[in-house]
């Protein structure tokens, strides 16, 4: 028994110890698990904390980046502007140094005018006292003679020699003209009907207004922009009105000048297929549909040239041959209007055995100032001297572009050709656009002509304003009265008047002898 209950305390320390050791063992193990779950969170912390890092990294690379674009994107805008200002200052200066040279030929033009009209004005002066001393002693011859009054002598004299002066010019001017109208009317109208039936070329009278065709209404919305800014940066670099109304699927490009108008259709063409359509890509498509212009301009002149048949001209005169294509007269294409000029010149002197290449020249550049009156100062016939002596074309070719302005004559049968190819050209129907204003006071202004000379009764304006009509008192004004008459009026009609092709004066002279029979 006492052996029992001494085994008894030995066993329960010992259960104590194995159950303090299994406890022990079980802890360790606890605690070690928690150190392995504790350095697994923390290595997990540690990959969580670098990847964020790399990520913060990367933002702020990415943003740097992207202020970095920007700045450069500013930067190549502010250097754009700065370019486009510095190509307008030189383009004022060019201009500006243009004007002066002018204004400085001009005024040595005046000086030199100035000098002959003191020239003039002395040998005037000379001439006019010769003449005094001649009459004081005509005057006294007559005295002598004839017992007249200085007075009454002037006066018998001046009317029997205005009267037999008049009589005889109008006899022989008569008799020249029936005598030139024998041997060139039947020629003439042959020559000029072979030469027109040979060309008959369709025409169509130029607009002021280019449509463009949209995909749909809503391009609309993105051609007007944001308060108006596209369609104002747009009418700014062009130079047109661009207008967007109700029409379905179109927009209507308005301008007097084709040039502009064509620029502004084929950038607006460009930006719809485009899609980006803001001020900076409005500003730089404009600007290459400029520069592509130029070299079309330089196209169409040689084409023209080669159409023609017309070689040899300076580069810089093909190029304003081209931009005629954008240029109107009263509707009519400039550039088709001097190919046909050349064309029927070159007709015309072949029939008569003229020089038709010289023609041709003379045609194809007769209006050549027109492809400048946008640009510069000054009337096309200045412009077309101008330019045709600059660039060192023959006085022939000078003169034919001069005919039928300020008074200058046909030098050559060629120039003449060139005239009258000009106003058929001009006058051919439909081919010119006059305006309803202008042609009315055109009738009006023929009939105001007519009706201030003696002895007119009544006259019409008809055919269009071609032929004026002149009824005239026939006890007032006789057979040879109403041939002058008829040359006073043309003539008339050509020193005051504008007007395409030609306008024909009948004066009509009628006599009745009324008697009734009882």
């Amino acid at each position: 028994m006492e052996a029992t209950w001494i085994v008894l305390p030995v066993v329960a320390a010992l259960a104590l110890a194995v159950g303090f050791l299994i406890h022990k063992a079980s802890s360790d193990r606890r605690i070690g698990g928690a150190e392995r779950e504790a350095r697994r969170i923390v290595e997990t912390a540690e990959r969580d904390a670098q990847t964020r890092l790399k990520s913060s990294e990367l933002e702020s690379r990415e943003a740097a980046l992207k202020a970095r674009a920007a700045l450069e994107d500013e930067t190549r805008k502010r250097e754009r502007e700065i370019q486009s200002i510095e190509q307008r200052i030189l383009t004022k200066e060019e201009e500006l140094a243009r004007k002066l040279d002018q204004l400085e030929r001009r005024l040595a033009e005046y000086t030199d005018k100035d000098k002959g009209l003191a020239t003039r004005e002395r040998a005037a002066g000379e001439a006019e006292r010769r003449l005094a001393t001649a009459l004081d002693e005509q005057r006294r011859k007559l005295e002598t003679i004839a017992s007249l009054t200085a007075e009454e002598a002037k006066r018998q004299l001046l009317g029997q020699m205005e009267e037999e002066a008049r009589r005889e010019a109008q006899l022989v001017g008569m008799r020249l003209e029936e005598e030139a109208r024998e041997t060139a009317r039947e020629k003439a109208k042959e020559v000029l009907a072979t030469t027109i039936q040979r060309l008959a070329p369709d025409y169509t009278v130029e607009t002021a207004v280019s449509v463009v065709d949209l995909p749909s209404d809503d391009m609309k919305g993105r051609i007007i922009g944001r308060e108006g800014r596209n369609i104002r940066a747009l009418e700014l670099h062009t130079g047109v009105d661009l207008i967007v109304d109700d029409t379905p699927e179109a927009v209507l490009i308005s301008a007097y000048d084709p040039y502009r108008r064509e620029i502004a259709r084929l950038a607006l063409q460009r930006l719809i297929a485009d899609g980006r359509i803001h001020p900076a890509r409005i500003e730089e498509v404009v600007t290459k549909v400029k520069q592509e212009m130029d070299v079309h301009l330089k196209e169409e002149g040689e084409k023209a040239c080669f159409e023609v048949g017309v070689h040899g001209l300076h580069p810089e005169l093909v190029k304003l041959v081209g931009r005629m294509k954008y240029r109107t007269s009263y509707g009519q294409n400039c550039l088709q209007h001097s190919k046909e000029v050349a064309w029927l010149a070159g007709m015309m002197a072949a029939e008569i055995k003229a020089d038709a290449k010289l023609a041709k020249r003379m045609g194809l550049l007769h209006d050549i100032g027109k492809a400048l009156t946008h640009e510069q100062e000054g009337s096309h016939p200045e412009l077309s001297l101008q330019v045709l002596t600059k660039y060192n074309e023959s006085p022939q070719v000078i003169n034919a572009a001069l005919c039928g302005h300020e008074d200058v004559k046909a030098e050559t049968i060629e120039a003449v050709l060139v005239e009258a190819a000009d106003g058929i050209s001009a006058a051919r129907p439909g081919a010119r656009r006059d305006v309803l204003e202008s042609y009315i006071k055109r009738l009006a202004k023929l009939e105001e002509i007519a009706l201030s000379y003696k002895g007119v009764e009544m006259c019409y304006a008809i055919q269009a304003g071609r032929e004026l009509r002149v009824i005239t008192k026939a006890e007032i004004v006789s057979d040879l009265d109403a041939y002058q008459l008829a040359k006073d009026i043309s003539k008339r009609i050509e020193a005051e008047m504008q007007y395409p092709g030609h306008i024909k004066v009948v004066v009509i002279r009628e006599t009745r002898a009324v008697e009734v029979a009882k």
